[in-house]
């Protein structure tokens, strides 16, 4: 996460607004002060300082009569009556005529007032609000201006709501990499009997969605120690000098509390390789460097431990991740077979559930699911439930909400043409019958062409029967490529023609193919040679070629090649097996959607009710 700083306002716009708060006082505030200054008498009270000689200055209006006494110390001011003789009165008594008493009275204060009194109050109020920003970061008489080189980091302690290590599955190894460091706080003393000290550093390493983050509140959980928490992006300020005082500041008050941790969220943020271009990012190699200075700094077994957590590890700088900094790498990969269904049964505790739910199945179903993913898959099967008016989820609605996450929503308003229909309907079962066909393929688990809200017409679900396959042959990746341009092939077997609904698999297929030639060395010409670098493995990975333009023009050639021989093989199966297609595909134009069971009584010959009614399209 980022921040969004406000940018800094230049001087000329706080001048501006003294001289609006000046002149808005002279225009609006100055004439109510006057007004509040002058003092209304009757005229008999006028008439007798006449005759006493007491009046010194007097100004006759039309409506009024302003006059003061003789030292002018008083403004008065009484109403007009019918009186000839008060200029001759006035004169005798040795009064000043005079057209601006208010304006000319006491300049001293005028000035005081209408400039002096202003600023006195535009300072203290900007003096109120920085005072109160300090309050509200963290600062105090000794801060920084505004608190921006304070440290904001949360401090947990231990909780009894809080998450703790039985609320995080699927990732046994990494766990067990910090139990021993919450062992380790809890209880040094066995540790140091033996001459061992835990590492300075801990980094977390994996693809969003991991539980990173959520491993590092599990620490908070269970440790009895202050736990400090900050992301990267926090670190970054406007000014140069303002990270690395934030880092300061927090590894001060780390070693205060010490033993603690201290965890950083998203460190690549700050801690990116240093390149040392012209014009490169100032604060953020100076907040690297004071951190690079604060961790190499502590004694050994003072009890403070630096968790971390980032998806591009080879983006960090090799200062940081060296042997005394970050000692100990802990990857967070996503969960196999038996990591996704324990993390279901930790979900699966906050919704009720019917008790014939198969937790195996859905989790093969949901390979490749991160655990934020298998969370959001139990949530969308408890809405699913509640939108059916039911007390509690089923296997069924798990099922249905693994496509949601994968495939979107079901189009409820999207209706296809017959002619759409019946060319999806041979689109999905040409992916189907290819991969039934061939070895080494992962069984039909559903066949669909119901529209998605992704944008999918339909698609064909395969669920790996041994659960994750960590290693895939030359044998088994070309028959994935023939599965996949199974349904280009149905369209041309069928129609004579082809269509715009196959370009995902035309992109899943070419990058198949590309990745055997340029990274699994799987192409005979160019043997156990790497041509291409993946960056962001965590990330999607982005790949380019390291290879000159000659090369790259024979790796193009090669790619189409492989491409062109397995979409040959996926025509020659379903010509071959046309009879299965046309009946496959009446099948599923009628059901819309049909289960993997029922694709393969189809396929091995055995008659369903609704094939017996002659069902044709």
């Amino acid at each position: 996460m980022n921040e969004v700083k406000t940018p800094k306002k230049p001087l000329a716009f706080y001048y501006m607004i003294v001289l609006v708060v000046i002149l808005l006082f002279n225009l609006l505030a100055m004439p109510q002060i006057v007004e509040h200054s002058v003092k209304e008498v009757d005229y008999g009270t006028f008439m007798s300082m006449t005759e006493k000689k007491e009046i010194g200055k007097v100004q006759i209006q039309s409506d009024e009569i302003i006059f003061t006494d003789k030292e002018e110390k008083q403004i008065y001011k009484t109403g007009v009556m019918t009186d000839p003789e008060l200029v001759d009165r006035l004169y005798a008594s040795g009064a000043e005529f005079s057209s601006e008493i208010v304006q000319q009275m006491s300049p001293v204060m005028s000035f005081l007032l209408s400039w002096v009194l202003p600023i006195v109050i535009f300072i203290l109020i900007g003096h109120f609000l920085s005072g109160k920003m300090m309050d509200k970061v963290g600062g105090g008489p000794n801060s920084m201006m505004f608190g921006m080189g304070k440290s904001n980091a949360r401090v947990y302690v231990q909780s009894t709501e809080g998450i703790r290590f039985g609320d995080v599955a699927g990732e046994e190894e990494a766990k067990e990499n910090l139990k021993e460091i919450v062992d380790y706080l809890h209880d040094p003393g066995k540790y140091r009997q033996i001459g061992a000290s835990m590492p300075r550093g801990i980094l977390l390493v994996g693809p969003p969605g991991t539980g990173k983050t959520m491993l590092a509140k599990a620490v908070a959980g269970e440790s009895n120690v202050p736990f400090f928490s900050m992301s990267g992006s926090e670190f970054v300020e406007m000014f140069v000098g303002m990270g690395a005082s934030k880092v300061r500041d927090l590894f001060k008050q780390a070693k205060e509390k010490a033993p603690c941790i201290v965890f950083i969220d998203e460190i690549d943020a700050i801690g990116k390789k240093r390149d040392g271009q012209l014009g490169g990012n100032d604060e953020r190699e100076q907040t690297l460097n004071q951190l690079l200075t604060e961790m190499d700094g502590f004694e050994a077994n003072n009890g403070v431990i630096i968790l971390a957590a980032t998806n591009r590890p080879e983006s960090l700088d090799p200062a940081l991740t060296r042997p005394g900094r970050f000692d100990r790498r802990v990857p967070v990969e996503l969960p196999d077979l038996k990591g996704r269904e324990d993390i279901l049964k930790v979900h699966a505790r906050k919704i009720k559930l019917a008790d014939d739910v198969d937790f195996n199945k859905v989790a093969r179903m949901a390979s490749g699911a991160s655990g934020a993913e298998l969370a959001n898959i139990v949530n969308e099967a408890a809405l699913r439930a509640v939108r059916d008016k039911r007390a509690f989820a089923t296997q069924a609605d798990l099922e249905e909400s693994i496509e949601v996450v994968i495939a979107g929503y079901q189009k409820k308003n999207a209706i296809l043409t017959d002619k759409e229909k019946r060319i999806v309907s041979y689109h999905e079962i040409g992916h189907a019958l290819v991969a039934a066909r061939q070895t080494d393929s992962a069984p039909v688990q559903k066949i669909t062409i119901i529209p998605r809200t992704s944008g999918a017409l339909g698609y064909t679900m395969q669920v790996e029967e041994e659960g994750n396959h960590y290693l895939m042959s030359r044998e088994e990746i070309e028959n994935k490529i023939a599965t996949l341009t199974g349904g280009r092939a149905a369209e041309e077997v069928e129609f004579g023609s082809v269509t715009t609904g196959a370009s995902n698999d035309i992109e899943q297929a070419t990058k198949l193919a590309r990745a055997m030639i340029t990274r699994y060395g799987m192409s005979d010409d160019f043997d156990m040679v790497a041509l291409e670098t993946v960056t962001n493995q965590y990330l999607g990975g982005d790949a380019s070629l390291a290879c000159s333009a000659e090369t790259q023009a024979q790796i193009d050639k090669k790619v189409v090649e492989l491409v062109r021989l397995q979409h040959e093989k996926a025509k020659r199966i379903l010509s071959e097996n046309k009879d299965k297609l046309d009946e496959l595909a009446a099948y599923l134009y009628d059901k819309e959607t049909i289960t993997g069971d029922e694709f393969m009584k189809i396929l091995n010959g055995s008659k369903t009710e609704e094939e017996n009614a002659g069902i044709q399209i």
